[in-house]
């Protein structure tokens, strides 16, 4: 019995990040706020990173108070090398070292029209930009944060955040009628591709950093509540074995687990949290 107790407190103290470092890229928008909460609510200090200064150190200060762990937050474009690079030294300067990577940041760029563009016309500037923030700003901060922890000779955990469209072509039947901050949508090409690029890349660095006890893993949301509007979330409900689109706060206790020790024989994986859409 007293074997049986020490091994559930043993499996309750791996999920707990007290003393870890946390980066959260894309950290004050939709997901980007809950995963910052989990992680410094599980212990850990979190460095706050998104374009906007003002935003970062804002939230950043909230989530210090909230949950008494030093929390920074830092302004980058993810999609600059100098930058990537300047803001993982500055974690490591500020908060002593690094644990945890949470590549999450995309885009749907300054220009909604272009970005949901019909497929036909879509324009190769608008491509690119959605390409150098969701495929080359994964594998700049990736870089960044696998080098510093390389440095460092510390093992640590790095996860990158796909898309359900990244892994299953977008059903046109969900669209007809759909809206998003009452815009016409779909889900365009560019953003299936950059997501779809996110597997390989993961799957890649697994590989390469899995001799120095860095492990690389994607997180892989389905469709999330976030201003569609109720003919897009009825069609989509339909699409989903649990019958509806998930709530934001519902893709934190995968990240928890994949950052955490309890996840530590795991890498180069996919996790996908989609209400069972793949399983149909």
């Amino acid at each position: 019995m007293s074997n049986s107790n020490n091994d559930v407190v043993s499996v309750h103290r791996s999920f707990d990040l007290s003393g870890k470092v946390a980066l959260v890229t894309g950290g004050t928008g939709l997901l980007g706020r809950h995963f910052c909460e989990g992680l410094a609510s599980a212990g850990a200090s979190v460095a706050v990173v998104d374009l906007n200064a003002e935003m970062v150190l804002t939230f950043a200060a909230e989530l210090q108070s909230r949950h008494r762990r030093k929390c920074i937050g830092i302004a980058c474009d993810v999609a600059d090398p100098s930058s990537t690079e300047r803001m993982v030294d500055e974690v490591v300067r500020e908060l002593g070292q690094l644990d945890v990577t949470h590549s999450n940041a995309a885009t749907k760029t300054d220009d909604l029209a272009e970005f949901f563009a019909p497929l036909e016309s879509y324009s190769l500037e608008t491509w690119r930009k959605v390409m150098a923030v969701n495929l080359d700003g994964m594998f700049l901060v990736a870089r960044a944060a696998g080098c510093a922890m390389e440095r460092a000779g510390r093992p640590g955990s790095i996860v990158l955040t796909s898309s359900i469209y990244g892994v299953v072509a977008p059903d046109p039947r969900i669209y007809e009628g759909s809206c998003y901050l009452g815009r016409e949508i779909n889900t365009p090409a560019v953003y299936a591709t950059s997501k779809a690029g996110v597997l390989g890349l993961a799957r890649h660095l697994a590989a390469h950093w899995a001799p120095k006890g860095i492990r690389v893993n994607v997180l892989t949301p389905g469709g999330v509540e976030s201003g569609q509007n109720e003919t897009f979330k009825m069609n989509y409900g339909n699409r989903v074995p649990l019958g509806r689109m998930a709530r934001a706060e519902e893709m934190v206790g995968a990240l928890l687990f994949l950052v955490s020790d309890a996840a530590s024989y795991i890498t180069g994986q996919n996790v996908i949290v989609d209400g069972g859409l793949t399983a149909w």
